[in-house]
């Protein structure tokens, strides 16, 4: 690895980490990167899971006063964090390198919408006033986010901002407690994955290491730039990213069919 590959690998990490922790979507940068940097479908969206999993970490602590603040019975999203996480990444072992490759264009696309209808997507769930204290509001958010770990075990991009519509279902308002729960339920979801991948020894380890760093860098500094700036510029940077990567992927599963 050298020094232009190394210093693309951390600053996608870096930049993923902080728009995780400010909102989500931070993959559509860390995973499309390391396949140009040459590595197939599959091992680079192991590689950006174990690699990204440690910015969730800074992004917590970035969000500890919110998070000690937090209604405990949100609690009860960590099993399915865990349960979806793992089964997502076992679908992830068994799906061949050509099937993946043809669904990554359409993954990172529908990441992409859905990070640009994030605010829509919330107020369609945003629940009324005491809501919260339903037991089957409660049963819903826990199987949404269920699903919402599968397909985080399996993929990843766009988990963030389908984990902020869950905790909108339960009635929660405050958008920097809503992040620091997030980035818990990110670290449940990304941790049993990443440990399955390193089990699978499907990570390519040389550009873990240098993105884990980036990513804890990361996300303990995007929680405390969401405090001070607005989120819309990196929004655009996202989305026009995340769309040049899903058309240019296409192209490039076309060309070798």
């Amino acid at each position: 690895m050298d020094l232009l590959h190394g210093s693309s690998a951390f600053a996608s990490a870096f930049a993923a980490g902080a728009i995780n922790s400010v909102a989500g979507g931070g993959t559509l940068l860390s995973f499309p990167t390391l396949i140009w940097l040459g590595l197939d479908s599959v091992s680079a969206n192991a590689t950006s899971t174990v690699a990204i999993w440690p910015g969730s970490l800074g992004g917590m602590a970035g969000y500890r006063k919110e998070l000690a603040t937090a209604d405990r019975r949100m609690l009860a999203l960590t099993a399915p964090s865990l349960i979806g996480g793992i089964a997502g990444a076992f679908l992830l072992r068994f799906t061949p390198p050509s099937i993946f490759d043809a669904l990554v264009p359409f993954l990172i696309l529908f990441a992409t919408v859905l990070f640009m209808v994030q605010e829509t997507v919330q107020r369609m769930f945003k629940t009324g006033e005491g809501r919260q204290d339903s037991a089957r509001w409660l049963a819903g958010a826990i199987l949404f986010q269920f699903f919402v770990a599968l397909y985080g075990g399996y993929f990843g991009a766009g988990i963030g901002i389908l984990m902020l519509a869950a905790l909108s279902i339960l009635g929660l308002t405050d958008i920097h407690q809503m992040n620091g729960l997030k980035n818990f339920f990110a670290l449940c979801i990304n941790g049993v994955a990443a440990l399955y991948f390193m089990f699978e020894h499907m990570v390519h380890w040389p550009y873990v290491l240098i993105m884990a760093a980036g990513a804890i860098a990361g996300g303990y500094g995007g929680a405390g730039l969401a405090r001070r700036i607005g989120r819309s510029a990196v929004r655009r940077v996202v989305i026009g990213i995340g769309f040049a990567m899903a058309v240019s992927l296409f192209v490039k599963w076309v060309m070798k069919r």
